[in-house]
């Protein structure tokens, strides 16, 4: 085995693109964190199960578990608006009060089952323009390049998620310190605060091979106290790492800087093998 470093933070975001929790210590199940996305808004004017992809004010709203959830199905979560406002996720009048702080129509929704098709199907896009439409989301200009879209699960291409699921692509996302230290060292003028790239696992790696270790490390099997994962592609960056939320500006900069260093990615994508409990400062080991 070869030490890659250890765990220096772990986080969890009840909400689908609103703001998360850092945790001591969490389960992993086959489907992620335990608790990881378990609610989501779902887009009342185009469709679909939305983001801050395409509602950017989301990010301005942050959510907790006030218990803790277990494999099945997870408790409300503890929404709080952008005015400092408190609200469950599943209060009656929760999409009312969202939609307001969000300045868009939409409904909050537990995870449903895997054969709930259409509340997964993808929503009407704002641009019938494809390219035009992929820029938008991913944050790049006309003369950088799109991703590899071929890499992602096919579902994807016509739901909003891989069906069951909330996440974009895969349930767990792993960053360095590693990386983001590099960033913001080479591009002082942006804030490269770990707030904005949403990781699971925030890794102070050991001896690192590259400035953004994470992206050489391919499809390997990696274990993280008694859990092995199994990562799968590097993390294609989308507009929501330029979004102002908190006390983060809007900043476009920061999708430039990351096509010049990582080819438009940062940090790398996995899934759970082997499930089990992750902590803080446990040693994480590529077998």
């Amino acid at each position: 085995m070869k030490e890659l470093g250890t765990i220096k933070a772990i986080y969890r975001y009840p909400v689908k693109s609103m703001g998360g929790e850092s945790l001591a210590e969490v389960s992993l199940s086959a489907q992620g964190i335990v608790g990881d996305r378990a609610w989501a808004v779902r887009d009342e004017v185009r469709g679909g199960i939305r983001g801050a992809k395409k509602i950017p004010t989301l990010m301005q709203c942050a959510a907790r578990y006030e218990s803790e959830p277990t494999s099945g199905a997870a408790p409300p979560a503890r929404i709080t608006l952008p005015t400092g406002e408190t609200l469950w996720s599943n209060d009656e009048d929760a999409g009312t009060r969202v939609s307001a702080a969000v300045d868009h129509a939409v409904t909050l929704w537990p995870l449903l089952p895997a054969d709930a098709l259409d509340h997964y199907r993808r929503g009407a896009p704002d641009d019938e323009d494809l390219e035009a439409e992929l820029r938008s989301i991913f944050g790049r200009n006309a003369d950088e390049p799109l991703p590899d879209l071929t890499k992602f699960p096919p579902e994807i291409f016509e739901y909003e998620s891989p069906l069951g699921t909330y996440f974009d692509a895969y349930p767990l996302m792993l960053m360095t310190q590693t990386s983001l230290d590099h960033m913001q060292a080479t591009f002082p003028e942006s804030i490269f605060d770990v707030r904005r790239f949403r990781p699971n696992f925030l890794i102070e790696a050991k001896d690192p091979e590259g400035t953004l270790p994470e992206l050489g490390w391919g499809a390997s099997r990696i274990q993280i106290g008694d859990t092995t994962i199994n990562t799968t592609i590097d993390c294609p960056r989308c507009v929501m790492t330029t979004h102002g939320f908190a006390d983060l500006p809007r900043d476009p900069r920061i999708m430039r800087a990351i096509v010049k260093e990582g080819g438009g990615s940062l940090g790398v994508y996995a899934a759970v093998d082997t499930p089990g409990r992750v902590r803080v400062g446990d040693t994480v080991q590529l077998t």
